[in-house]
């Protein structure tokens, strides 16, 4: 295989090695249990479904970074524990849609919305809103049981992949207790900028660059002091992202996210956007514009109308370009971290491209 490919077109061999696995892990349980292909069936057609990878091209470029050698012995086996956060991504993301009650992800039926119509077209017994829950808490688990196994079935020497197993637990807790952490801010309704910055770093910054770029850089051999460099860069660079989702999921094209604009409105989120909304609506004695914020967070039936308010009293009071300016922030203090890494070459120039494309995105 021409190794020059792999930094080349990245994704397509993430693909290739999330499909090859998910064969191998199903063909056992197809056989005993064929009713069961359902399940696996949902899981691959959204794991292989589409999304942008950025998980594994952050670790790739981690090992990478700390001389990993895409010519070298352990090429494939380092795809395949990187693309293993594909897998840990669809756990998060079908436990996430079925938490937030999401009808749509990446412009098609979510995993539980899908499972209810399976049982309404089938005239099963029960509930369908409940048979499609339960799917979508078990093909999540499936997910995630498989995460482990992809991970640690990686033909890799025992010594590194326990170099980077640390990485690998405290990712799979973070985005947990991030999630967990998200739901309770909804329920508690704490509107503040700390707590949305707090949940940002957690559910988010930690799982998404943070920890696939400990986890590359570990599988790559990196010291404790590139480890601690790379993981400041990522910090800055997962918040980043999700200040820009928190943007789109305001303002974005649903035709080209994926999803219905204002989602994170009805779903109740307390976003970095929301809160800065709502702080200088009252430091700038904007009741009203208030008002239309605070209404419109948890309103599940909000119009097109209504969001589109929203976002004039979100421009009104200042919080989009707030957001807009700490992106620029946090991706200047990245670079800064990134120059002091000094990666081997090319990993520097890749990495400022996907710092381009996680905070500059529309989708």
């Amino acid at each position: 295989m021409d190794t020059s490919a792999y930094d080349a077109d990245l994704p397509a061999h993430v693909e290739r090695a999330l499909a090859g696995f998910l064969e191998r892990a199903g063909a056992e349980i197809r056989r005993t249990e064929p009713t069961v292909g359902v399940g696996i069936d949902a899981l691959a057609g959204f794991v292989l479904g589409g999304g942008k990878r950025l998980r594994p091209t952050f670790a790739w470029w981690g090992w990478r970074g700390a001389g990993g050698d895409p010519a070298g012995p352990d090429v494939e086996g380092v795809l395949q524990a990187v693309a293993s956060l594909e897998l840990i991504q669809a756990c998060a993301l079908i436990h996430d849609d079925l938490i937030d009650s999401s009808d749509s992800r990446r412009g098609s039926p979510t995993v539980h919305i899908a499972g209810a119509k399976l049982h309404a077209d089938s005239g099963w017994l029960g509930s369908p809103s409940t048979f499609g829950l339960a799917t979508a808490v078990l093909v999540g688990d499936l997910a995630l049981a498989w995460a482990d196994d992809m991970f640690g079935e990686a033909p890799l020497p025992p010594s590194a992949l326990a170099a980077a197993r640390p990485a690998w637990r405290a990712m799979r807790t973070e985005v947990l207790a991030g999630q967990y952490l998200d739901v309770r801010t909804q329920a508690t309704g704490d509107a503040s900028p700390e707590a949305a910055l707090h949940i940002c770093k957690l559910k988010t910054a930690a799982y998404t660059v943070l920890r696939p770029l400990h986890l590359g850089a570990a599988l790559g051999g990196a010291d404790d002091a590139l480890i601690a460099t790379l993981r400041e860069f990522g910090d800055e660079v997962g918040v980043a992202f999700q200040l820009r989702d928190d943007l789109l999921g305001v303002f974005g094209d649903p035709s080209v996210t994926g999803k219905p604009a204002g989602d994170d409105l009805r779903e109740g989120k307390r976003t970095l956007l929301v809160a800065l909304g709502l702080q200088r609506a009252a430091k700038q004695g904007k009741d009203a514009a208030s008002k239309v914020i605070s209404d419109a967070i948890g309103d599940a039936h909000l119009s097109e109308e209504a969001v589109e308010t929203v976002r004039e009293a979100l421009q009104d009071v200042g919080a989009v370009d707030a957001v807009e300016r700490r992106i620029d922030e946090l991706t200047e203090s990245a670079m800064a971290a990134l120059d002091r890494a000094h990666l081997a070459e090319p990993a520097p120039a890749a990495l400022t491209g996907l710092v381009v494309k996680a905070t500059q995105r529309t989708y």
